[in-house]
């Protein structure tokens, strides 16, 4: 499956697909403090506007959570944006996009050198989203949960006026039970139906995936998001994975139990977020389609990128304002 990927990760022995978690665990604070929460396993950096890039991907769900967290923030003038194309080789992310297949503000043709340029032993995956260091052309950290994380909190002095409170203190406990859920059962849930190396794990991990949609059909029945009234970081988790649900994990992963268009709450609920600025201007389903049928040739060898389904439902009318 190569290792450049967001599929990253190795089979145990009972054929359950695990996904490597290993990431570049450097922090981006403000003053390079130590932060409030989270791990500091690496080097600590200071905020500074116009240093950094981050370094993304439309195709890939994880990358998309900070871009998507970037734009509601209104941090586009503060942190620059260098887009890979949606396909790539064992070695590394691309940037095909741009002219020339260079980054016009890194100057570099693949995502691998500003790894290497850091570390140049690197020898694990080559993953976005990835925040790279301007001046010296390093990389800074794949660490996908805290850089949006960090995004918010670290860099609130530079925040829109009317940006959204993502990680509200009333409800922080409990959204991130939330997303520990979301993200163990349905985020990573796809991925371990499409790399299960048994049956006994793929029936399994299928139930589970399954079982933690039904809940969140019913968590999402009468209220308009996951934590409420707002829109918060556990939204743009799980949005993701929805976003690629019908396209891409019903078929090509084999989560086929049902459609996403089949659940009445976790539909609108996904066409309301896609219908917010921020959400489906930063999604590109034919760069999601062509990433995993064109890259994951073990699952589709033929490689051949399916036609449907029609996106136009995504602008339907949700009805979700009611809640």
């Amino acid at each position: 499956m190569g290792d450049s990927g967001e599929t990253q990760g190795s089979y145990l022995s009972e054929g359950d697909y695990e996904r490597d978690s290993d990431y570049i665990d450097d922090r981006i604070t403000l003053g390079a403090r130590k932060p409030d929460h989270g791990p500091v396993g690496g080097d600590l950096w200071p905020v500074e506007p116009g240093r950094y890039r981050l370094v993304g991907a439309l195709a890939c769900p994880w990358a998309t959570r900070s871009i998507i967290v970037r734009q509601l923030l209104g941090l586009e003038d503060v942190i620059s944006l260098g887009r890979c194309g949606p396909t790539h080789d064992e070695r590394s992310w691309t940037f095909d996009l741009d002219p020339d297949g260079r980054d016009p503000v890194l100057g570099i043709e693949r995502l691998q050198e500003a790894y290497l340029a850091r570390f140049p032993d690197y020898t694990k995956g080559i993953t976005v989203p990835a925040v790279v260091d301007i001046p010296t052309g390093q990389v800074v950290t794949n660490d996908f949960p805290w850089i949006t994380h960090d995004l918010f909190v670290e860099w609130r002095d530079h925040h829109r006026p009317d940006a959204p409170d993502l990680w509200p203190d009333d409800v922080r406990d409990e959204m991130d039970d939330v997303m520990e859920r979301v993200y163990t059962e349905v985020n990573n849930g796809v991925y371990r139906c499409g790399f299960a190396g048994s049956q006994e794990a793929y029936d399994a991990a299928y139930d589970r995936l399954f079982a933690t949609l039904d809940w969140l059909e019913e968590r999402l029945t009468d209220r308009r998001y996951l934590m409420g009234e707002s829109i918060t970081e556990a939204d743009v988790r799980l949005f993701t994975t929805l976003a690629r649900f019908d396209a891409v994990y019903h078929g090509h992963f084999k989560c086929n139990r049902n459609k996403l268009v089949e659940m009445p709450a976790l539909w609108g609920y996904a066409r309301d977020l896609f219908q917010t600025p921020g959400f489906g201007d930063n999604t590109d389903f034919e760069q999601i389609k062509r990433h995993y049928y064109v890259v994951q040739k073990d699952i589709n060898p033929s490689q051949v990128v399916p036609k449907g389904p029609d996106p136009s439902g995504w602008l339907t009318p949700h009805g979700r304002e009611r809640l």
